[in-house]
């Protein structure tokens, strides 16, 4: 009210208005400082701002949202909710359950943190790396949700693993950042002008990110390079790997199946097996690949995932069994809500 009329808006409003808020804030403290000392002739410690600087007030808050006292599936839900701005449908597809399962969780953490009187502060330096994991997981989901249709949630999920990274270049931070940018390098070539899915081996390679996918190699490099790459290192070595290869039947995907079986060893996943099932179907055949989607859905894990149908309808096209393929695009048309890749398998419907 007094300075910007006379000096103009500042170009980040935002950050102005902290730093300035923050700054009357220790000149307060200082000021009470002096008025205590005086009255009692005892030295009163300041209360000290961080020893280390996020830059980020939404980095800030989500390092506060994953308190190890909570659970961490609540920790994750109840961050991207409350922080992120992430539906509850959102939040709850991410999770692969229902949204009144989801809002259920997010109550009962809510309640914890009210009922135990759970402080909600920033974390000094030595408590953060015990709440590293469930952030990367969180800026993992971000980024998932705005893959396809939010664009502004994959740019967001990218900045705040750059700071991440700057915070703590733990090989974890560095490997997921590399993952996200690896895969944002195909932002321009995911879909067509009027919305429709394409599938990676359909995508005009000339129009990656080089750029992007240079950087994503080298963080790769340099998360291996520590000897303690983790299941994102991984996940972006295998990016890695499709990045750089010149087409679909040029990728080497004896080594991305080897991939996958050190990370399904390191971090048992069904998706993950998926994943690896897919590879499989590439390297050996899509009769083999199929085997081992079919026992994955008998084992009911993935019965309501859209991708585990989307994939055997795709391996059963493949084989011809075009029958089957249909009755499967069917099922994972009706589990599909993001409009791209819906669009994606009634084109599949339509060829069959």
């Amino acid at each position: 009210m007094e300075r910007w009329p006379v000096e103009g808006t500042p170009a980040n409003p935002r950050a102005w208005l902290i730093s300035t808020g923050r700054f009357k804030a220790i000149d307060r403290l200082r000021k009470t400082r002096r008025e205590v000392k005086d009255e009692t002739d005892v030295p009163l410690e300041l209360a000290e701002t961080e020893d280390y600087d996020v830059a980020d007030d939404r980095l800030r808050l989500i390092f506060t949202c994953c308190h190890p006292a909570l659970n961490p599936d609540a920790q994750v839900a109840m961050t991207l909710r409350e922080v992120c701005g992430l539906t509850t449908e959102q939040v709850a597809a991410a999770f692969l359950t229902t949204a009144p399962t989801l809002a259920q969780r997010i109550v009962r953490a809510k309640t914890k943190i009210r009922d135990a009187k759970i402080p909600y502060e920033v974390p000094s330096r030595t408590d953060l790396p015990e709440r590293l994991a469930t952030v990367l997981h969180v800026v993992y989901l971000v980024y998932n949700q705005g893959y396809f249709t939010r664009a502004d949630l994959a740019t967001e999920a990218i900045r705040l693993g750059r700071l991440l990274v700057d915070l703590l270049p733990e090989p974890e931070a560095i490997g997921l950042l590399a993952l996200m940018l690896l895969h944002d390098a195909r932002r321009a070539t995911r879909t067509t002008a009027a919305g429709m899915l394409i599938p990676l081996e359909e995508q005009d390679r000339s129009l990656w990110s080089r750029a992007q996918i240079e950087e994503g190699v080298a963080l790769v490099r340099r998360a291996f390079q520590t000897r303690r790459a983790g299941p994102y290192a991984l996940q972006a070595a295998i990016a890695a790997v499709h990045a750089e290869a010149p087409s679909s039947a040029e990728t080497d995907w004896s080594e991305i199946a080897g991939l996958y079986d050190v990370l399904l060893r390191m971090e048992p996943s069904v998706v993950i097996e998926l994943n690896r099932a897919a590879a499989i179907a590439m390297h050996d055949g899509p009769e083999h690949g199929l085997a081992l989607i079919d026992a994955i859905l008998a084992r009911g894990e993935l019965a309501e995932y859209h991708l585990a149908h989307a994939a055997r309808a795709d391996l059963l096209r493949r084989l011809g069994r075009k029958a089957e393929a249909r009755a499967a695009y069917e099922r994972a048309l009706a589990l599909t809500v993001e409009e791209p890749a819906r669009r994606f398998i009634e084109r599949r419907l339509k060829e069959l």
